[in-house]
């Protein structure tokens, strides 16, 4: 759309910068196509190569920023061990390490897309596409998402004609954006979208997760407090709750799912009652044994500068972090900090120590020290660790719940952060930062007015007790380290994040009726006199097409350099001609992004136009745009439309129209659940959701590879068993069906059989063990050592057969009764096992560079899956965990068995 609007009405660069030109002249844009190579322009629209840039190949010399990559660690290979064993940390020394939250029930919307791992992402060429040749991987995919485009364009007429055919409602049903920004309600587009500046700077979107304080709502006083106290105080809730009142919990399940939508839902309870958070508990002091040494000199440490040598003592093992520059130079800024506040370090006779070298700190002592104490905590019989769990559940119980509206909630973060040192993401530059203590008099309080107020730990007293229902968190401080506010909220099964999702994912339909005008408007104003409404709509086909994060202006002297595409600087990309555009920038989280595309040409020449001198580093290429003018512009195609919704949307709307193009089909539930998977992972490439291949991707593959060779070996040895019975089968079968697989050969056999007998010797040993555990928790006495070593001959006889079997090259029958029959049968099965995992290992290796879980969990509106397994007949237990089960439970129950459902 073209702009009559006066110059002083643009957006400017920043003052300290160089900024566009207010319009665009024919003479300029001629000179860019003039400019232009004569070389073929590959098909836009998809990411062609993700690699080191080739600078000598750039039309403009521009560097990359330089991020220091990660390097990947090899991993130790066993090859006989085809368990597919999981990741544990259970060897870690960290006393007081954290529990980990894994990737599949990871409910954050914001989770990093690509993530760094030693070397960029490979390329899409080498991604499982299924139907993507190898001859012309780039342009199939590329037109599979032009025919996708083309569909949904003339479904948004469609719609939109449809509903031109209904009467219109009475009254509209405002609603809310799902995630940080109310919907604005709609006003009539502007012509060049964007709202009057004048100062000049760029400003950051507002954040509705502010503390109450910065909004100017002052904290109650003591006399307000007893004031709004009720006379008599409500017992505290959750104490200790009867197996009746669960089951009745559980029968008056809130269904909001199935209730009418309100007409205004900014107040979100009306009653609110919680017991507060849960403080991690003092630190203890080092045994007297125990010293943090300096150039070889045991020294004594103030309590609290000892707690934190303890913080980088106890994570050695985390070379990646103790290993890091900036990780070591960042705690130990903080450490003398400390140091000089306590009195700084002493010697076995009272002298001072001065620490002025970190190379010279020795924290071997610490580490060996919570080492064993995490070995001693790890093989305790399994009795005492029962107890320890059921008093620890018991402790937190209290916590784990709340009241809203007088429905028992669960609470998702009722623990306070421990104290510790600060990691980070990416190439964060505060990474190994202490992370202080919060106190209680930090944490602010909300809850609803007739509510009993939760006792502050003894000694202490809250910040603040509020009262805002508005709000949905229960609790927020501000912690120390970049001066963010953290949010006790409702677990991701709790009805208002639900609803949360649910509004996000009506929003991403809601655009479906709209798309086609966007798109249309945004291709439009490419070509525009007006250099905001360029560069508003070259954003836009960024964000649209390649799902780039809108991005906001960061304070970099507090916080970490990320961009997004609004707050793109001129060396964050680079140009090749005919079409293509090098991203190298640090996104989200301080993780790098990494990616080379093809655009449209147009595209390309505005980049090209953007970056003009004299234009240099540091200079904004979208100086006449901000987040908060991009929202205001699509909020005027649509309530509540903000760029983030285009992510939701194409990842949504791609995997609906590749799920409708399944046929049903009667093939095994391994094979469907691999068709799911490649609608996914096409869903992950054409929305550019990838991520580096993992250090352990190669370990990993080898074992699944072991494991496929372990069945192999398991069906010759049944076959060679066949002829043991009935040696006239080699001539009826005939010989090739006895033949030893050629996967498979005598040196990794003879290893596998290995690894056979000393399976069996340590699950006998390991149960022998447990079995004497629980008969003296029953009281009973122990079996003797004597026992054990009968029962181990079994593993011995093993490792004769085997012996025997290689010498001989015959199998002898095994099993009560052994037939033919049962032995045929017995092979069938290992036939499926094969079969289902050569599917996983497939799977595996397309899945190695596309991220799966963030696109099914955060974009992919989960009711898609839902229609899946109801239409494939496939549990929805093979694609959503216990966790996403209860995450989803309003999709899984409001679409139910209903096939047909669209989004």
């Amino acid at each position: 759309m073209a702009s009559d609007s006066s110059d002083d009405d643009m957006p400017l660069a920043r003052t300290n910068g160089h900024a566009s030109a207010s319009t665009i002249s024919k003479s300029d844009d001629r000179a860019m196509d003039n400019s232009a190579s004569k070389a073929r322009p590959a098909p836009p629209g998809v990411s062609i190569r993700n690699g080191p840039v080739d600078e000598d190949a750039m039309d403009v010399d521009t560097k990359p920023n330089g991020t220091a990559k990660r390097k990947s660690r090899s991993s130790i290979v066993q090859p006989v061990s085809y368990k597919d064993d999981s990741e544990s940390d259970d060897g870690a020394p960290l006393a007081k390490r954290q529990k980990k939250q894994t990737k599949e029930e990871s409910d954050s919307d914001d989770e990093p897309i690509i993530r760094k791992n030693g070397k960029l992402p490979p390329s899409v060429e080498d991604t499982a596409m299924g139907d993507s040749s190898d001859d012309e991987p780039l342009g199939k995919i590329a037109q599979k998402k032009a025919n996708i485009e083309k569909a949904a364009a003339k479904e948004a007429k469609t719609i939109r004609a449809d509903a031109k055919k209904k009467p219109a409602p009475k009254k509209a049903i405002k609603e809310e954006d799902s995630d940080d920004e109310p919907l604005a309600k709609p006003k009539k587009r502007q012509s060049n979208g964007v709202a009057k500046k004048t100062s000049g700077v760029k400003k950051e979107e507002s954040d509705s997760d502010a503390p109450i304080a910065k909004k100017g709502k002052k904290a109650a006083t003591p006399a307000a407090k007893a004031k709004a106290a009720p006379k008599k105080a409500a017992a505290k809730f959750v104490k200790e709750e009867s197996k009746e009142e669960d089951e009745e919990d559980e029968e008056g399940e809130y269904r909001w799912w199935d209730e009418p939508k309100k007409e205004d839902d900014t107040v979100k309870w009306t009653t609110l009652e919680h017991n507060g958070v849960l403080f991690p508990p003092p630190y203890e002091p080092l045994p007297k044994n125990v010293k943090l040494y300096y150039d070889g000199t045991p020294v004594d440490l103030h309590v609290e500068a000892e707690e934190v040598a303890t913080f980088f003592g106890s994570m050695l093992h985390s070379t990646l972090n103790v290993e890091n520059p900036v990780f070591q130079k960042n705690f130990f800024n903080d450490f003398k900090d400390i140091l000089k506040k306590t009195g700084g370090a002493k010697d076995k006779n009272g002298n001072k120590v001065d620490i002025k070298e970190f190379a010279k700190l020795d924290f071997t002592k610490i580490f060996e020290h919570y080492k064993g104490l995490s070995e001693a905590k790890k093989n305790r019989p399994a009795a005492e660790k029962k107890a320890e769990k059921a008093k620890r559940d018991a402790f937190e119980a209290p916590y784990m719940y709340c009241k809203w509206d007088g429905r028992k909630e669960k609470v998702g973060n009722f623990r306070v952060e421990p104290p510790g040192l600060f990691r980070g993401r990416g190439e964060h530059p505060k990474t190994g930062t202490v992370k202080k203590r919060v106190m209680p008099e930090q944490v602010t309080i909300n809850i609803g007015k007739e509510a009993e107020i939760p006792d502050a730990p003894p000694g202490h007293k809250w910040k603040a007790v509020q009262h805002d229902n508005k709000a949905t968190w229960l609790a927020m401080w501000q912690e120390n380290v970049n001066g963010n506010y953290k949010y006790v909220m409702l677990a991701a099964n709790s009805a208002i994040k639900g609803q949360a999702d649910y509004k996000k994912f009506e929003k991403a339909r809601e655009l479906k009726k709209h798309i086609d005008r966007i798109r249309a408007d945004y291709t439009k104003d490419l070509k525009s006199e007006v250099m905001a409404d360029r560069q508003r709509a070259t954003a836009m086909y960024l964000i649209d097409k390649f799902a780039l994060r809108a991005g906001n202006e960061k304070d970099t002297d507090n916080e970490a350099e990320t961009v997004g595409c609004c707050s793109l600087k001129f060396e964050h990309v680079t140009l090749r001609e005919p079409n293509t555009v090098i991203f190298d920038f640090l996104g989200k989280d301080s993780i790098r992004f990494y990616n080379e595309f093809t655009v449209d040409r147009q595209v390309f020449k505005n980049l090209k136009m953007f970056k003009k001198p004299p234009k240099e580093n540091g200079d904004d290429i979208f100086d006449r745009l901000n987040t908060t003018q991009l929202n205001k512009h699509l909020q005027s195609y649509m309530p509540g439309l903000t760029a983030k919704v285009f992510r939701t949307y194409n990842a949504s709307y791609t995997m609906s129209k590749l799920l409708q193009e399944l046929k049903a089909t009667n093939a095994p539930v391994a094979e469907k659940i691999k068709l799911y998977n490649d609608c996914n992972r096409k869903v992950a490439i054409l929305c550019n959701h990838k991520r580096t291949v993992g250090a352990g991707h190669e370990a990993q593959m080898e074992k699944l590879g072991d494991r496929i060779k372990g069945l192999k070996y398991q069906k010759w040895r049944t076959k060679m068993m066949m002829l043991d019975l009935d040696s006239k089968l080699k001539k009826k079968k005939g010989a090739e069906y006895f033949e030893l697989d050629p996967d498979l050969d005598q040196e990794w056999i003879e290893a596998h059989q290995k690894f056979l007998v000393e399976e069996q010797r340590t699950k006998t040993t390991k149960k022998f063990e447990k079995d004497n555990e629980k008969r003296v928790a029953e009281g009973e006495k122990p079996m003797p050592e004597k026992e054990l070593k009968e029962k181990l001959k079994a593993a011995t006889e093993l490792e004769n057969k085997f012996k025997k079997e290689n010498k001989t090259k015959k199998v002898e029958a095994e099993g009560k009764s052994p037939s033919v029959e049962k032995l045929s049968a017995a092979i069938e099965k290992l036939d499926e096992r094969i079969r289902t995992l050569e599917l996983q290992c497939a799977d595996r290796e397309g899945n190695k560079e596309v991220a799966l879980g963030t696109s099914k969990i955060n974009y992919i509106d989960p009711r898609l899956t839902v229609v899946f397994s109801a239409k494939f007949d496939v549990p929805i237990e093979k694609f959503f965990s216990k966790t996403l089960r209860d995450k989803f439970k309003w999709a899984i129950e409001s679409v139910g068995d209903d096939p047909t459902w669209e989004f």
